[in-house]
């Protein structure tokens, strides 16, 4: 499909899903970009995965009530971020594990709710998979203010998420509040996966979170560009990845998550610094050009060595 009709289509009355689709993705992926930045630097890329899984039992009671889906799903998750943080001040128990316990058991007590509605079978795919066609103007104007929120809250904290996500006995060091800083990310990571869930599903939305992050960084080594890059990048591929699936009538979330990944697939290539071929080709430049070790000629032979 040409752009131009694509474009048509964004104006059509009677496509009025589609812009609203497109505003969801983009200012989810925006916001995931961001958030993702401080989990990659923490390497926990699991608990997006997680918290995608704690949401559930959240989305499934707002479908059983017909509330909003975001705040039925961000009240969950914050609830069950709440509960890790709390228990894993037991030393003797890791926080990944205390992770594994409660948000599986989280996502266990949703499908037990969820199953108990009617349209149980349509419904789990539309939380699983993501959907365009049904998502209302209220869901539109929860997501644009609760990812302004996230951001402002991202940006007031920047500086102490960065010092735990690096080094939290550090943080711990020189004063910080760790747990409460804890409590704060899951939270930021928790809203941003949750206005994500309806256009990329509840399997996808780990991507959405951690793909455009993980291509940033391979592009620079300064935190305040990679923090600029992944939100370009995670709204880019939102943008395309909307494209593509109404122009080849391909499942939404699907398609972003394979242009972020083949984003993220030329970075690892191509990257200038971090790149495999840039690396290979200035591998290949130190050693003249070929596999031996390159022996200076006599005139460029420094003079205080040769003398």
């Amino acid at each position: 499909m040409p752009i131009t009709d694509f474009l048509n289509d964004l104006l059509n009355p009677d496509l009025a899903f589609l812009p609203k689709a497109l505003a969801i993705a983009v200012m989810s992926s925006i916001v995931c970009g961001v958030i993702g930045c401080y989990v990659v630097l923490r390497g926990m890329a699991f608990i997006g995965d997680a918290v995608a899984h704690a949401v559930f039992p959240g989305l499934a009671v707002a479908f059983v009530l017909q509330g909003s889906l975001v705040l039925g799903g961000a009240v969950a998750g914050i609830v069950t971020a709440l509960l890790i943080a709390v228990f894993a001040q037991h030393r003797r128990i890791r926080e990944d594990s205390l992770i594994g316990v409660f948000f599986v058991a989280a996502f266990a007590l949703g499908i037990v709710i969820i199953s108990r509605a009617p349209g149980y079978a349509g419904s789990l795919q539309q939380f699983l998979f993501g959907s365009i066609t049904g998502i209302p103007d209220r869901d539109l104007y929860t997501v644009g203010f609760t990812g302004l929120a996230i951001l402002a809250v991202a940006f007031v904290l920047h500086k102490e998420l960065v010092a735990v996500c690096l080094d939290r006995e550090m943080a711990r060091s020189i004063g910080l509040r760790v747990f409460w800083l804890d409590i704060a990310l899951y939270v930021l990571v928790t809203l941003a996966v949750v206005i994500s869930l309806q256009t990329i599903g509840n399997i996808l939305v780990l991507a959405l979170l951690i793909t455009p992050a993980a291509t940033a960084r391979l592009l620079t080594d300064r935190l305040a560009v990679m923090m600029l890059l992944a939100p370009v990048i995670g709204g880019g591929s939102a943008l395309v990845g909307l494209y593509l699936s109404w122009s080849y009538d391909l499942p939404v979330g699907g398609t972003v998550v394979l242009v972020a990944t083949a984003a993220f697939v030329l970075a690892w290539l191509f990257a200038p610094r971090h790149g495999l071929v840039p690396g290979r080709w200035r591998g290949v430049r130190a050693r003249g050009g070929t596999g031996a070790p390159r022996v200076a000629p006599a005139a460029e032979v420094p003079d205080q060595v040769v003398g």
